[in-house]
């Protein structure tokens, strides 16, 4: 969660959000509309509706969306971007004068046309119609989980494969909670795992978008009791625990692998912690047990260096446990977890306990001196100059 609770993006988005926060979405659709006659041409009635169809939308689609439309806007009404260019220091307004300058010198009938097709398919996703192979998430117990129970196997899979599985309050809460139900449950083991390509990409982008009144420091403890509740939840599972890792691991799903007694990967995952080049430190326990998994030098290559592992590095150094070939993964991994399923229930939960309860203790001081360490970061100067830079990095690419 270093990487992913401020990560970089999530820290442009917390900026970027200033200047839309005052206003709802509704607003934002809104946003720098002043049309004159002379601006709309052949598909002016089309272009109000789409206006107008935004200002309807029930899901905000998220900055990145919000800056094209902006964009598309600005091009369609006022042609291309002939304004002075921002500070980069100033984010926010930097972040709009790139989209509107990265149209270059598209036509306004070609901006308005695809401002009002971009809003189409915005509108076209909200629609009530769903993969009929999947329930209704309105039925479900949660929202943004698929928990079952079959074979004496609780699986506990991320349900967000549109956004990566990029972890949301909501997520940390359920997940929670769905730890809490499968440590009670008559499962013999439990199963963590992502749907889509991705185990999981890390915190999700917007969820330190909103600044409390009382400013940064509030919300910087509110991240860190997140995070401190959030391990402690797999320092204390009683059962074992394993996750099937399906694609890439970024933050807070790969520094919680250390406290699975399990992890099975697909050859083409890979897993990145990096906590340095964006001003942090790690989090998940794994200053503690990632240097006990690898070796001291190995996890300072990847907590403190941010060396990106492939599956077969990971299992090299004792992160993964096994590595599968992506196109036999699912079926080798759960033929091997439903004969696990078969085994004494309690015969597995009181060996894990002996194996684990040494540790318990330390993992809990570790995790809260983590969580107090990140604390600090996350309101550093030394941490904004590494996202900035970060950013400027990026934009060379």
């Amino acid at each position: 969660m270093a990487a992913s609770v401020l990560c970089a993006h999530s820290t442009q988005r917390l900026l970027l959000s200033r200047a839309f926060r005052a206003s709802s979405w509704s607003r934002f659709a809104a946003l720098g509309i002043h049309t004159t006659g002379g601006h709309m041409q052949a598909n002016q009635k089309d272009f109000e509706k789409a206006q107008n169809d935004l200002k309807l939308l029930k899901k905000d689609p998220g900055n990145d969306v919000k800056l094209k439309l902006y964009a598309l806007f600005k091009q369609g009404t006022q042609g291309h971007c002939s304004t002075p260019k921002p500070s980069m220091l100033d984010f926010v307004n930097k972040a709009k004068w790139d989209a509107w300058n990265s149209l270059g010198s598209l036509s306004k009938d070609e901006a308005r046309q695809t401002y009002i097709e971009l809003v189409s398919n915005l509108v076209s996703s909200e629609s009530p119609t769903k993969d009929p192979s999947s329930s209704s998430r309105a039925e479900r117990k949660y929202e943004t989980l698929q928990v079952s129970c079959q074979d004496n196997i609780t699986t506990i899979s991320l349900d967000r494969p549109e956004k990566k599985n990029a972890i949301t309050l909501q997520m940390y809460e359920e997940i929670g909670l769905a730890l809490a139900e499968a440590a009670k449950d008559d499962s013999v083991i439990t199963v963590l795992t992502g749907r889509g390509d991705y185990f999981c990409s890390g915190n999700d982008l917007n969820n330190f978008t909103n600044i409390p009144l009382e400013g940064k420091e509030k919300m910087s403890s509110d991240a860190a009791v997140i995070l401190q509740a959030f391990v402690s939840k797999f320092i204390d599972f009683p059962k074992p625990l394993i996750a099937v890792v399906n694609g890439p691991a970024v933050g807070i799903s790969v520094t919680i692998l250390g406290m699975f007694d399990l992890v099975y990967a697909t050859d083409r995952a890979t897993f990145h912690t990096p906590f340095s080049q964006l001003g942090q430190s790690p989090e998940g326990c794994s200053s503690y047990t990632f240097p006990r998994i690898m070796g001291l030098s190995k996890a300072v290559e990847v907590l403190l260096f941010n060396k990106l592992l492939t599956a077969h590095e990971a299992c090299k150094l004792g992160l993964v446990t096994e590595v599968f070939p992506d196109s036999t993964f699912k079926k080798e991994v759960w033929e091997r977890l439903k004969s696990y399923g078969s085994l004494p229930k309690n015969s597995l939960a009181f060996s894990k306990q002996l194996i684990r309860e040494t540790d318990k203790e330390k993992l809990h001081a570790v995790n809260v001196q983590e969580c107090e360490r990140l604390k600090e970061r996350w309101l550093s100067e030394e941490c904004m100059n590494a996202i900035i830079s970060f950013f400027q990095n990026k934009a060379k690419l």
